[in-house]
């Protein structure tokens, strides 16, 4: 009996991953840096061979199978790092931690593994279903493609300018696919058509004659962008050492995790601030004029981005791995959740607005030519 699509193939390879690091994490021979990353590397490429070998008919249909088929396994290896790291298992990924990538212990890449074993997991299986029964899955492609920057952008820079910049073992370059693979899939997915929005012309010409006022849902979501604009560009001057009395007390009075050596928080600030704020200014001014068809892709990509970002964020700076004075003070948690908390949430109520309805984004229909213009 043929398996369903979401628990066939790669799900079967990507619990592959559990037999195969607790083998290794026996090997005595992979206490080396250059060892690991060799065996971690010969891994990868056999996989891929397997998917290849047995997903002909799928990757000829779309080559991103191999993707998500070879992520899938990486996505089950930093879920069991996580946990490890958490204390819930032993016995299987140490070697990788201790000689590969000891930054992974730090509570950003705890969370980072968090994620991707659960979140990226899951659009995995998703995507790779929809391969499978020849249908697009281009939201979920670019839900995945901001989540899987943001992840790239923020860690490989925190590796290198943070304080484990010292421990760059030779693992680290299996990074640089990493890298590669992000533009390329988005090319890939930005190339597939869009789903039919069925708005009839009189329908996008209706939406597209309303006020702001006639908008409540966009009014509300305009304040918002005006607010998470300010918020952004606020923690950008904090992380950026600026000596106003009110960004010294936030530093340390709210969000001290933010000065943590590491650099992961201090990255992530600097990429809110020249990423997601031009996205605000944009996004608000397509929410005032009419057929800006590029938002409700974008803000995919975006909503993605800001998840993985603010559940890292969130998550590493409560983390007993983050030092005591730096995580987030008792009497000042509740505040700071709900801030970060509406910063995630926010750019995902704008994706949900723009699927649900484009009419306001769609092109205006061609207007017909007037009659005087016919009888010339």
């Amino acid at each position: 009996m043929e398996l369903p699509p979401l628990a066939g193939k790669i799900a079967a390879l990507s619990f592959g991953a559990l037999p195969v690091s607790y083998a290794l994490n026996h090997v005595a021979a992979l206490s080396h840096p250059l060892w690991v990353a060799l065996m971690s590397g010969l891994i990868l490429a056999l996989l891929f061979a397997s998917i290849y070998s047995l997903s002909r008919g799928e990757i000829a249909y779309d080559s991103l199978y191999v993707v998500f088929g070879v992520f899938s396994f990486t996505s089950v290896v930093d879920l069991v790092i996580a946990l490890q790291e958490d204390g819930y298992m032993e016995g299987f990924m140490e070697f990788y931690t201790r000689e590969g990538e000891p930054y992974l212990r730090t509570a950003h890449g705890i969370f980072i593994c968090y994620w991707d074993g659960t979140v990226h997991y899951l659009l995995y299986l998703a995507m790779a279903g929809a391969i499978h029964r020849r249908k697009q899955y281009r939201n979920l492609g670019l839900y995945w493609l901001g989540s899987f920057a943001m992840s790239i952008l923020v860690f490989l820079p925190g590796n290198i300018l943070g304080k484990y910049s010292s421990e760059i073992r030779p693992a680290f370059f299996l990074a640089i696919p990493y890298m590669l693979v992000p533009c390329w899939a988005g090319m890939r997915v930005f190339s597939q058509p869009r789903a039919p929005s069925y708005c009839p012309p009189n329908l996008v010409q209706e939406e597209q004659r309303k006020g702001l006022l006639q908008r409540p849902a966009d009014l509300g979501l305009l304040v918002y962008l005006i607010l998470a604009a300010f918020f952004t560009l606020f923690r950008g001057l904090v992380v950026l050492d600026c000596p106003t009395d009110t960004c010294f007390d936030y530093i340390y009075q709210y969000e001290p995790y933010l000065r943590d050596p590491v650099a992961y928080p201090k990255v992530q600030m600097l990429m809110y601030l020249f990423y997601g704020l031009p996205f605000y200014a944009l996004a608000s001014y397509a929410l005032l004029f009419p057929g800006c068809s590029w938002l409700p892709d974008w803000a995919l990509v975006f909503a993605g981005a800001i998840g993985q970002a603010q559940f890292s964020h969130m998550g590493a700076s409560s983390h007993p791995r983050t030092p005591f004075t730096y995580r987030v003070p008792e009497d000042a948690w509740a505040p700071v959740f709900v801030c970060n908390l509406l910063y995630a949430i926010g750019p995902h109520l704008l994706a949900w607005r723009c699927l649900l309805r484009p009419a306001f984004f769609l092109q205006p229909p061609p207007t017909p030519p007037s009659p005087k213009k016919k009888q010339q």
